[in-house]
């Protein structure tokens, strides 16, 4: 899906003073060839040049003076959620503790390729959205941020998930598509779809990085 034709510029709709940065769940267990979804087989081969553009994004953030939220899931036994263990259960996809995602402590819940830098926020959650019992929603409107930019892992899951319930609670949402990925191609561009056609803007890390440097 080819990035839209915006009706005014686009520096001054993610200014820095206004924006803030979401990178979400890139963690090994979802990224690395030894994390739980590498075992599981799943396809990574889109991960890393992803990760490439939200590092170019990172950067160009820290430089502009964005202020940049690194979100990533902790999960636990105890925080586990009991509609989730109930539906694999019911689907017979019942999931062992040692292949559960990012138990908090484990390294497969440590970041992928990207590190906190300082003044970053890091925000832990223990749902799909970023916004589910984190706070994160008030952190944003204290620091007087009304606009998003996220990207992250999976597109289709927790970049999504993250990116409705912000729009719903009024957010100006945009998505950063080369700095997305999921397993699956074919669920990326229709999770891409499905964004844009209610809740969010979709951008191209370039074109992100060149309105945060004085472009257009």
């Amino acid at each position: 899906m080819s990035a839209p034709v915006l009706s005014e510029s686009l520096a001054p709709m993610i200014a820095p003073g206004r924006t803030a940065l979401l990178v979400v769940d890139v963690q090994n267990d979802f990224a690395h060839a030894d994390g739980v979804m590498g075992r599981f087989g799943v396809d990574l081969s889109s991960v890393d040049a992803a990760v490439d553009r939200m590092q170019d994004l990172l950067d160009a953030a820290h430089a502009a003076g964005v202020q940049v939220f690194l979100v990533r899931l902790q999960t636990s036994a105890e925080r586990d959620s009991r509609a989730a263990n109930l539906r694999r259960a019911r689907m017979g996809r019942s999931v062992p503790e040692d292949l559960r995602v990012c138990r908090e402590g484990r390294w497969g819940s440590a970041f992928y390729r990207i590190s906190p830098a300082d003044g970053d926020i890091e925000v832990a959650k223990w749902r799909y959205s970023s916004f589910g019992g984190t706070g994160m929603d008030m952190q944003l409107r204290a620091l007087d941020l009304d606009t998003l930019i996220v990207c992250g892992l999976t597109t289709e899951c927790c970049v999504e998930t993250t990116v409705r319930d912000a729009f719903a609670l009024d957010f100006h949402v945009f998505v950063a598509a080369d700095a997305s990925t999921a397993y699956d191609r074919a669920m990326h561009e229709m999770s891409l779809r499905s964004m844009v056609q209610n809740f969010a803007i979709q951008l191209e890390s370039a074109d992100i990085v060149a309105a945060w440097r004085g472009g257009v």
